[in-house]
């Protein structure tokens, strides 16, 4: 349609009246207000899509439009301003955008790199994909407590309950539905014996939280189980998730070691492996091969590099902030693309240098962004000082939490339809940074905060943690922001109990995963990245 518009017109004018609840939450660039234009005094909102106008011009002595102009109307007087500036020349109101063609010829300025096009794709580099797993039935077979899941799954399996029974214990799971007929499936897994043992693994559920699943081969009880993914997730294989597109602004991808859920990023995750299991003539002594496509294998024999290099690298790349900021719009869009030294062949030993240095970014990263990787310093042994004073577990009256205030009970998470868990609210308190606090932040190299206030974040009215710097807080990973999705699905009601111990440590833990992540990706060079 765009591609026939610029055919079509002499001049194309657009006048984008921002407004959008989706893509800038109703809010300009200088952090003011942006309602609709469509907003009244009764509905100060107005609707909640964003809008444009386009002026189309076709003259009578055609010739079609080689650019568009375009500008942007923000705030609220954005009516009066169009208003003022109708009788104005276009050529004082409007930049001149050329439209890209490899983009889908979009009539709007885009952000991406002047060779992007010319790099290759995460499939082309990594071919074997796969897509996470969905249960249809998570009550029945996700579960935070590997004990608590087993006494489910056992339940499902005894011969001595009948389906009344599960259906009293646990209603969702004997639902039918157009794709599951829950008592055939049930009748079937009795016939052949109880659940299968393997089958109890470690499942990447969302964002920095790692639960248990039970994985069932057979018949529907696992509505997609992607039987092709499975045999490839196995000790010492990383994983990089990525989507093709993004529904929101593109984060970048997650580092998993298990199992994906098919909503692990907020759109649909797909899962690139670094090794396979390996079936043919290629694989190694130890029966895995790598992930990747013959001119990525021919690139990186000769930089004398392997896989692993290359899946290191590529990690540093797209945690690059200047990478994201030069080619936002094309990352919403498709695959990312990846720029290597010299691709697909040059200059060996320079390449290698470059490519290496890269990787070594990336696999710091990648220890941060596996939660069952030790990283010292900030995890384990004496920590940074940045880092111990963040998300520091304490109450209100300064005794060492016990008893109830374990329970998560501010307000995080509840359910909505079905089995969904909807976010809440929680209680946030911002404040500013107590001396302390900031001389520690600002003592770290490269560790000032970005903002002038933290936030102390509440289990409930008496127990909380405290200093979670604004960056921490906010960081979003796929879509999500991390620490909220995670307090969402352990309020009380939700879990079914009160926190342990080790999962109030757990949050604090992630919390300073995130602050050094937000470090390392705010240190210059984070790779190299060269829009060569």
């Amino acid at each position: 349609m765009r591609e026939r518009y610029l055919e079509a017109f002499d001049a194309i004018r657009i006048d984008c009246l921002n407004g959008d609840k989706y893509k800038t939450g109703k809010v300009a660039p200088d952090g003011t207000p942006d309602p609709s234009v469509f907003s009244t005094p009764s509905d100060p909102v107005g609707i909640q899509v964003g809008t444009a106008i386009a002026t189309l011009v076709r003259k009578a002595e055609h010739a079609p439009a080689e650019t568009i102009g375009f500008r942007h109307l923000w705030g609220q007087a954005k009516r009066e301003e169009l208003l003022e500036t109708a009788g104005a020349e276009p050529t004082t109101l409007y930049e001149a955008i050329e439209p890209v063609l490899p983009m889908g010829l979009p009539l709007i300025r885009t952000a991406v790199s002047e060779d992007y096009f010319d790099w290759p794709t995460l499939p082309e580099l990594f071919p074997q994909f796969f897509a996470g797993v969905v249960t249809g039935r998570d009550s029945l077979l996700i579960d935070t407590d590997l004990d608590r899941l087993r006494q489910r799954v056992s339940d499902h399996f005894d011969v001595d309950l009948g389906h009344e029974e599960i259906a009293r214990r646990y209603p969702r799971v004997m639902e039918t539905t157009a794709r599951f007929n829950a008592h055939s499936v049930r009748d079937s897994l009795l016939k052949r014996g109880g659940p299968v043992e393997a089958g109890f693994v470690r499942h990447a559920y969302r964002p920095f939280d790692n639960r248990w699943l039970y994985w069932e081969a057979e018949t529907k009880l696992v509505d997609e189980k992607r039987a092709d993914y499975w045999p490839h997730v196995f000790k010492g294989n990383l994983w990089l998730v990525a989507q093709k597109r993004s529904s929101q602004e593109w984060e970048p991808a997650p580092v998993i070691t298990h199992i994906s859920n098919k909503k692990l990023l907020d759109f649909a995750a797909s899962c690139f492996p670094t090794w396979l299991q390996g079936d043919d003539l290629n694989s190694s002594s130890t029966g895995h091969r790598p992930n990747l496509s013959v001119a990525a294998q021919r690139y990186l024999d000769h930089l004398d590099l392997g896989v692993e290099d290359l899946f290191h690298h590529v990690l540093a790349v797209l945690y690059d902030p200047t990478y994201r900021e030069d080619n936002t719009d094309a990352l919403r869009m498709d695959w990312p693309r990846i720029p290597l030294p010299d691709w697909p062949a040059g200059d060996a030993k320079d390449a290698a240098e470059t490519l290496a240095r890269s990787a070594a970014r990336g696999h710091e990263l990648a220890a941060l962004l596996d939660p069952d990787t030790s990283v010292p310093g900030v995890t384990t042994g004496t920590l940074r000082p940045e880092v111990a004073a963040i998300a520091i577990p304490a109450t209100v009256d300064g005794r060492n939490m016990d008893g109830n205030d374990f329970a998560l009970t501010a307000g995080w998470g509840h359910y909505g339809t079905g089995e969904a868990v909807m976010p809440g609210q929680g209680r946030v308190v911002e404040r500013e940074y107590t001396p302390d606090e900031r001389a520690t932040l600002v003592g770290a190299t490269h560790a000032s905060p970005r903002h002038s206030t933290t936030f102390d974040i509440y289990l409930n009215g008496n127990a909380y943690w405290r200093n979670v710097p604004a960056a921490v807080w906010r960081y979003k990973l796929g879509g999500y922001q991390v620490l909220k999705k995670w307090l969402s699905y352990r309020e009380r009601a939700v879990l079914g109990r009160a926190l342990v111990p080790e999962e109030v440590l757990y949050f604090a833990e992630v919390a300073r995963r995130i602050r050094a992540i937000v470090v390392v990706t705010d240190t210059p060079a984070v790779s190299d990245y060269t829009p060569v």
